[in-house]
Parts: C-alpha cells; sequence; structure tokens
C-alpha cells in the first residue's frame, strides 16, 4: 500500500492515539473507539461491511462494530488500523487503496479532528486534487437525493483556474456551495455543519438543502 490513502491511514491512527477513546466524533453516537471498530471491521468483514451500502444489513454491521470495540482494546485497534487489511484483502493493492480507502480516510479523519477543536488542514495540493477528482466522479450520486440544484465550486489556489462542477442539474432552485475541496468534500459526505464552506442562494433553498440527507 502507497500514495495518500496510506499517509492519510498513518495520520488518522496517530489521531485515533491523541484523542483517547472515548473522544466524540461527528458519526452520530460513535465514540473514538466506535470510528476505529468501524475501521478494522470495514477491512476485515465482507460480510459486515455491505452493511455500510445495504440498508438492511445496516443492523449487522453495528452489532458487528459493536462486538469489535468491546473484544479488542483500543490501542490493538488503532494498530490495526495503521496496518491495514489481512493479506488476502484486495484493498492490500495500491490501486484498490486509493480508490477505495482516500476519501474514506479523510473524511473519517476529519470526523475524529473536528470535535477535538482542530480546524481546516493545509492540504498538499496534489492530495486536495485527489480529493477534488473524487468530489467530481461521485458529486451526482452524493447529491442524489438534494431537493434544489447544487454547484460545487473549488476555491482553493489563488492562481488556480476556477473549478467548477454541477452536482445536480438546476431546478428552479440553485445553490453554490464554495470552498477547499477537502470542505466541500465533507459537506457532500453530510457533515454539513463541520464543512467550512460557502453557500450562497435563495435563503429557501439553502435550508432545504441544509436538511437534507447527502452523501452515501
Amino acid at each position: 500500500m502507497s500514495g495518500f490513502a496510506r499517509a492519510e491511514r498513518e495520520e488518522l491512527a496517530d489521531t485515533l492515539v491523541r484523542v483517547g477513546p472515548d473522544s466524540p466524533t461527528l458519526c452520530d453516537g460513535w465514540s473514538a473507539a466506535d470510528l476505529a471498530a468501524h475501521l478494522v471491521v470495514r477491512e476485515s468483514r465482507p460480510d459486515a461491511a455491505l452493511g455500510i451500502l445495504v440498508g438492511p444489513l445496516a443492523a449487522h454491521h453495528q452489532k458487528t462494530v459493536e462486538r469489535t470495540r468491546n473484544r479488542i482494546p483500543y490501542a490493538d485497534l488503532i494498530r490495526k488500523v495503521r496496518t491495514g487489511p489481512p493479506a488476502w484483502s484486495p484493498m492490500r493493492m495500491s490501486a484498490v487503496d486509493e480508490a477505495a480507502n482516500t476519501v474514506e480516510f479523510f473524511v473519517h479523519h476529519e470526523d475524529l479532528r473536528r470535535p477535538a477543536g482542530d480546524g481546516p488542514r493545509d492540504l498538499d495540493p496534489q492530495f486536495s486534487d485527489a480529493l477534488w477528482a473524487q468530489i467530481r466522479r461521485g458529486a451526482r450520486l452524493m447529491f442524489r437525493d438534494a431537493p434544489v440544484g447544487v454547484t460545487l465550486v473549488r476555491t482553493e489556489g489563488a492562481d488556480a483556474p476556477r473549478q467548477t462542477v454541477v452536482a445536480k442539474a438546476a431546478t428552479p432552485q440553485m445553490v453554490t456551495i464554495s470552498g477547499p475541496a477537502g470542505e466541500l468534500l465533507l459537506f457532500a459526505n453530510n457533515r454539513k455543519d463541520a464543512a467550512r464552506v460557502e453557500l450562497t442562494g435563495d435563503e429557501s433553498a439553502i435550508t432545504r438543502l441544509k436538511n437534507a440527507k447527502l452523501g452515501l
């Protein structure tokens, strides 16, 4: 494993150490220990990991996370997060790791950092480019339930050309969300209150968007 996902994995593990097992996260009802257990389950239990995306299996995923958290000491959970998936997992391959984990680890890292009082990071430009590429590919899916039209505008890099993506085609109401790639990604993944972005448009449209369920 190598690349942005590997680096973010290491930093996420360091933050798990720093904040401690009982620290709150942006994941509703989850502590840092719950989040660490989720990451371990996601990479080592394909049957339970399906519950992340498949609604009927969500209860199985949650129960597996709870059992993992209660069975494995926090320090060992962090070690498993840091060392990565089992040898048989396709995520051991760099290309799969990058595709599957770059966004996952960035978002969950911020899930830990923001409640701990940490603000947005000054991301490496290439890492930010990688996050923006993921936004461009997944914007329509992440904003599929938005009740208004949405355009995303990447604002970082004063000398860079303006970068935009239409996340949802225009309706009678359109909201523009502006901010760095990482903050746009947090908003798109339903971390709306934590994301440092600027929303412009009709106030009623902005309110409807803030109240909508976004993400995968």
